[in-house]
């Protein structure tokens, strides 16, 4: 037959959410007939994740995996929690971020179009939710890297090693004792999972963020009636200590409740041997950000009992 054009394989794919060479295969088995290549993917089970597809996807879990310099976070989403616990769609996430770890991927379109196993990622899961029944999703992933150093990670609430609720991952910059420098990494990356900085730094915190807390506190300030010069030291104190909740640096160590974030940094150098900078960090929340659905369950019960009256 004639070669199938791209706009074919487009609408067959958004019609069944099938991967795009089952479309392929479906096509030139039903000679070019978009309908015939429906009914040919649901007979294959293929098509099944069109129908999960609104389904919202609020579970799951959370890779992270680092090797030396680098490491890497990704989030896949499911429906339940149950299906997080699943061998299959456990392997799957641990593969996915290996893959994105090779491939020092930061784009999650990126990942969804590398290979794994012979197909491209997007067609793996689309497999998998016509397996397993529930819609999935690669959510994002990140990477970091240093040139010299170490990059750790780890998983809050781990389900599977690498495998979790929370991933973090922390890039320290040095020359020092590689292992000390992983030591000093994952207890950073534990104290962000507790402490869930939003930036590392004053300067990178978000500058509306910045303007929308100083706003409030001045107008809570000025309503103390004190003199214009105590309500700016009053203003100045209440960021620093809002600086404090949100900005790593100048986090309190939860390891020892007394030390800045700064401070164990520069302490650091003596145990490592070397001077070291912490350039970066990532903490991935499973979910976070993502409206899940309420459901009623009496209320679905009754509405399914009508529907059979």
């Amino acid at each position: 037959m004639a070669e199938l054009s791209a706009a074919l394989v487009k609408e067959l794919r958004e019609k069944t959410g099938a991967g795009m060479m089952d479309c392929k295969k479906a096509l030139n088995e039903t000679n070019g007939d978009l309908e015939a290549a429906v009914d040919w993917l649901r007979k294959k089970g293929l098509a099944a994740a069109a129908k999960k597809a609104g389904r919202v996807a609020a579970e799951g879990l959370v890779a992270a995996t680092a090797k030396g310099n680098v490491g890497t976070v990704l989030e896949v989403n499911s429906e339940t929690d149950f299906v997080a616990r699943n061998d299959q769609f456990q392997a799957f996430a641990k593969a996915g971020a290996e893959l994105a770890l090779a491939g020092a991927m930061n784009d999650i379109e990126q990942l969804k179009t590398a290979t794994l196993n012979g197909k491209s990622v997007a067609d793996t899961i689309t497999g998998l939710i016509a397996t397993i029944g529930e819609n999935m999703s690669l959510r994002r992933v990140q990477t970091l890297k240093v040139s010299q150093g170490v990059v750790a990670s780890y998983v809050h609430s781990a389900v599977a090693p690498g495998l979790g609720k929370i991933g973090v991952l922390v890039a320290l910059e040095s020359a020092g004792d590689p292992a000390k420098l992983a030591e000093l990494g994952k207890l950073l990356a534990m104290h962000i999972a507790a402490a869930k900085p939003e930036a590392l730094t004053v300067a990178e915190l978000d500058p509306t963020k910045i303007a929308r807390e100083k706003a409030v506190v001045e107008e809570q300030t000025k309503a103390s009636g004190k003199p214009a010069e105590i309500v700016a030291k009053m203003v100045e104190g209440r960021m620093r200590k809002y600086y404090e909740e949100v900005v790593l640096m100048e986090q309190v160590y939860i390891m020892d409740n007394s030390s800045r974030i700064s401070a164990v940094i520069e302490q650091a150098a003596k145990t490592v041997g070397a001077p070291v900078k912490l350039v970066g960090f990532v903490r991935y929340g499973l979910g976070e950000g993502i409206e899940k659905q309420q459901s009623d369950f009496a209320a679905e019960v009754a509405a399914q009992a009508k529907l059979a009256s």
